[in-house]
């Protein structure tokens, strides 16, 4: 039986990971990086400590990700002073579901604790949670389980009983290797046949999360 939902933040509740890409894009190209798409969406939820290295692999030795990391947080932040924030489909019938069963819940994200209430209390949601945790307090990010299971101890809950929900296929194995119930919603990509194994299920919506939640 699941007594806890913990939710990733960027991209699943928040549409703001198609500004993570576009701002990542035009902070590497402005440093002179040929960066693509695709490898930004690869690092999605993905820790410092593990995308450093498999950005330099795929675009060189010299790229300097905590330089362009700055710029991009820079960038962002303007567009978001600029013009708020959205947030994701079905996000407030969920939570007004999880409310009224008495649901326990955390949010895991990559993002930092700081911004992570910011974004959260600008929607009026950060009073949702029970717990906040960010790849900041735990020894290893997305995609190693630690951040899942720094939540449900936070939350007094088994991590069996947990539902985990990510739209990327980091945090998907960061739910799986938690020992959660890992569903997908996917935002900029959907799911490839290695996270799929991976799922308990994977949805269009936040909203259709309350039908998979009856059926358990």
């Amino acid at each position: 039986m699941v007594k806890a939902v913990i939710f990733d933040m960027d991209g699943l509740m928040i549409d703001t990971e198609k500004l993570l890409v576009k701002y990542w894009l035009e902070a590497a190209r402005y440093y002179g990086y040929q960066v693509e798409r695709e490898q930004i969406l690869g690092i999605r939820s993905l820790a410092a400590k593990y995308a450093v290295p498999k950005l330099q692999a795929e675009i060189g030795e010299d790229f300097d990700y905590y330089k362009v990391r700055t710029l991009r947080i820079q960038l962002m932040n303007e567009h978001i002073e600029a013009h708020g924030l959205e947030e994701k489909r079905g996000l407030g019938q969920l939570l007004d579901y999880l409310n009224e069963h008495h649901y326990l819940l955390a949010v895991a994200t990559a993002t930092d604790p700081e911004r992570t209430k910011r974004y959260l209390g600008s929607l009026d949601r950060l009073k949702y949670f029970d717990q906040i945790v960010c790849a900041s307090m735990v020894k290893n990010g997305k995609p190693a389980p630690d951040i899942y299971l720094e939540a449900a101890a936070r939350l007094h809950v088994d991590p069996s009983a947990c539902m985990a929900l990510e739209d990327s296929p980091n945090g998907i194995m960061a739910a799986y290797q938690a020992g959660m119930y890992p569903v997908m919603v996917p935002d900029l990509s959907q799911p490839d046949e290695d996270t799929k194994k991976l799922l308990y299920g994977c949805v269009e919506d936040l909203s259709k999360v309350i039908a998979l939640l009856k059926e358990m």
